[in-house]
């Protein structure tokens, strides 16, 4: 079986959204609250690891970052969003389009770093 070519995200998040994504078998991210209009996964390590460790830690208590494949043709569809620096790099997916999102991810999710 032949692998789709893949693009690797990353997600900062805290302990409840983990939670979360270890009980769908780390398979799948939820859905978003009502004030969550987007999920962004990010398209760098470091930008993630700095949310992680200095919002999520603050914020939460403690800060996650996740690591995770999903079909390069699929993601095709969403712009990079520059939210700031050259490398502060955003993919905006509207909390609608997440379980299409979620379909797309290619293995499993994986947890890569923890803050507290």
């Amino acid at each position: 079986m032949n692998r789709p070519p893949t693009t690797t995200l990353w997600r900062p998040t805290g302990p409840v959204e983990l939670d979360l994504v270890r009980r769908s078998g780390w398979r799948a991210w939820p859905p978003r609250l009502p004030e969550q209009p987007i999920f962004y996964p990010v398209l760098n390590e470091d930008y993630a690891i700095r949310i992680a460790r200095d919002w999520n830690v603050k914020h939460d208590g403690s800060g996650y970052v996740t690591r995770f494949e999903v079909d390069s043709v699929f993601l095709s569809r969403y712009p990079v969003q520059r939210a700031g620096g050259e490398t502060i790099l955003e993919l905006w997916v509207p909390a609608e389009e997440l379980d299409l999102f979620n379909a797309h991810i290619v293995g499993e999710i994986q947890l890569v770093h923890t803050f507290r």
